[in-house]
């Protein structure tokens, strides 16, 4: 319970006749003044509280419905996750290893260098200018990657390095603001051909 406080605030006015003299205050007692109110708090709390509760208080329902318990084990596979650690490749970065799929052009399934995959990212670049076609853009994406993949793959022991991958951008990918180009060397794409098995050197 709270309880509030209130402040009254009195304000005395003077009159000032201009001749720097203050009217002395009316003193009379036979003058009438309007009555002020006055504020007054209980000194005692009333005996007559209540002391027991109504006695037709409503009980609580006891038939509440159960949980199910048959919950699958599995919910982990309700969730959607990646197609086999998919991941756009522009979300690549130097140094990621990762296999490449031909049916999922622009993705790229993140592995460890330690294990044999596809192909490992060398540098990273930055499409610059105003690109409108596919070519295009797949032309100047080369034209970033050839010397950085070209000094890397003369630094690998022979027969390591079978090929280069460049990703790229399309053109309506370029519009939105995609302009990474991933640079990397490669093994062979696809099952059973041969695969990089540790990271480049």
């Amino acid at each position: 319970m709270a309880l509030g406080a209130v402040a009254a605030v009195v304000l005395l006015v003077t009159g000032d006749d201009g001749d720097g003299k203050k009217e002395p205050a009316e003193s009379d007692s036979s003058t009438a003044r309007e009555p002020t109110p006055s504020l007054s708090i209980p000194s005692r709390i009333p005996s007559e509280l209540p002391t027991g509760l109504p006695s037709d208080v409503p009980s609580l329902p006891t038939d509440f419905p159960t949980l199910p318990t048959d919950f699958p084990s599995d919910l982990g596979s309700a969730a959607p996750s990646p197609v086999d650690d998919q991941v756009p490749y522009y979300l690549l970065k130097t140094g990621d290893c990762f296999n490449v799929d031909s049916s999922r052009p622009g993705q790229a399934a993140k592995r460890s260098c330690n294990e044999p995959h596809d192909a490992e990212v060398v540098k990273f670049a930055e499409l610059q200018g105003s690109y409108t076609t596919d070519a295009a853009l797949k032309k100047a994406a080369a034209a970033l990657c050839e010397r950085p993949l070209e000094r890397k793959a003369s630094s690998q022991p022979s027969g390591t390095v079978r090929g280069t991958l460049v990703q790229y951008p399309d053109a309506t990918g370029y519009k939105v603001g995609i302009d990474n180009v991933a640079c990397s060397l490669a093994g062979d794409s696809g099952p059973g051909k041969h695969k990089l098995t540790k990271p480049l050197s």
